[in-house]
């Protein structure tokens, strides 16, 4: 059968990764996953528990399209927390993940064919998403001296329908104050583009906490998940935050492409939001797991890095050790058992001299990974 053209994606390259440190799991050994972006906790006992009880009290069907309202109440409850900005519940749509999220964001605001700006390096899946609805993905190489995040001489003559952009980023870990943002946000708006906020990284920052694009406009889409802070990345709820006028528009394509998040996800996610004292001790690992990188890969020889101010990742420059990432990401696994991500999957253009490492797993983990890495340099 005939394939149609915007089916042809790109491979998202870390499954990849994690498909062959699984083929040598398989085959009996230990591999240390530096990987993947995915939290080495499970979801809050407190989250867990209150599933069980709703599986025990009844059957689990389908919810209105926009989530469970008691849900969408308490995420509005925590802009006022967070951010202090008072949010009204009826603009916040839950959704099947922040992957979900983009798909109802594109659909929503953008015609086939629109060229949408988003930050080079940055989540691949953006790039291919877009691809996937007719859209055309303007990557904006970002520079070193800009902690990798566009700015708003980027956006001059780029004819941008969209700009999305992410504080912390993925894969940097690096975030806009709230000056850089705000400017951000008025040269896309200046330019006629529409602004949309990926912030499924807040909550994991390491000094001032992460600015919500919801503090300086209400005219923007807001994006966040359950998946990192949260720690509940296999649940697949997330949520956005829409303007006013836009909220129909979102019911009406969640009803038709998605018909409702997970129910069991939002009992979950909301027993979830009641559990500060245990995700912040899970951010306490990430400290010292950030701590442990920023010392260990420089003694190691990755020492080409920029301390992340939020994530659960580090982005070397590896240019000095190879020309291929992918070939030395292999070379890692396969020697030293430890898998790391090409920062191809990243930036099409510069990713072939970039890894990603992540520190999401428990503290040991990071300590023997780090050891590994630096008996393989030593020996390369």
């Amino acid at each position: 059968m005939r394939r149609a053209r915007r089916s042809k994606v790109d491979p998202f390259i870390v499954m990849d990764v994690m498909e062959a440190a699984r083929r040598a799991e398989e085959a009996g050994r230990r591999i240390i996953h530096m990987e993947v972006g995915q939290p080495g906790t499970p979801a809050p006992a407190a989250a867990r528990a209150a599933l069980a009880r709703a599986m025990e009290a009844g059957a689990l069907g389908y919810t209105v399209a926009l989530g469970l309202p008691e849900l969408r109440a308490r995420i509005a409850r925590h802009y006022a927390q967070w951010y202090g900005v008072d949010l009204d519940p009826a603009r916040v749509v839950v959704t099947p993940g922040s992957s979900g999220a983009f798909i109802l964001a594109f659909t929503a605001l953008f015609d086939a064919g629109a060229r949408v700006g988003i930050g080079a390096p940055g989540y691949p899946s953006y790039r291919q998403i877009l691809r996937a609805l007719d859209l055309v993905p303007v990557d904006i190489q970002t520079s070193a001296e800009n902690r990798l995040q566009p700015v708003p001489e980027d956006l001059a003559g780029r004819d941008l329908a969209g700009l999305l952009v992410a504080s912390p980023g993925n894969p940097t870990g690096t975030m806009l104050d709230r000056a850089a943002l705000s400017a951000l946000i008025g040269a896309a708006q200046d330019s006629g583009a529409q602004f949309i906020s990926d912030e499924i990284y807040h909550g994991l920052h390491y000094e001032a906490p992460a600015v919500s694009a919801l503090e300086i406009t209400d005219e923007c889409y807001v994006i966040n998940s359950f998946s990192k802070y949260f720690s509940m990345t296999g649940w697949r709820i997330g949520w956005m935050v829409v303007p006013e006028d836009h909220v129909r528009t979102i019911e009406r394509l969640a009803q038709n492409l998605f018909i409702c998040p997970p129910h069991a996800s939002q009992i979950a996610a909301l027993a979830a939001m009641e559990c500060g004292e245990e995700l912040e001790a899970n951010r306490a690992v990430y400290t010292r797991n950030r701590a442990l990188m920023l010392e260990g890969l420089p003694r190691a020889g990755f020492d080409r890095i920029a301390p992340p101010d939020g994530a659960f990742y580090v982005y070397a420059d590896v240019r000095h050790l190879t020309d291929d990432s992918r070939a030395l990401a292999a070379e890692i696994l396969e020697r030293a058992g430890v898998a790391v991500t090409p920062g191809l999957d990243f930036d099409p253009v510069r990713g072939a001299g970039t890894l990603r490492f992540s520190y999401a797993r428990a503290t040991d983990d990071i300590e023997e990974g780090l050891a590994r890495l630096t008996a393989f340099m030593a020996a390369r």
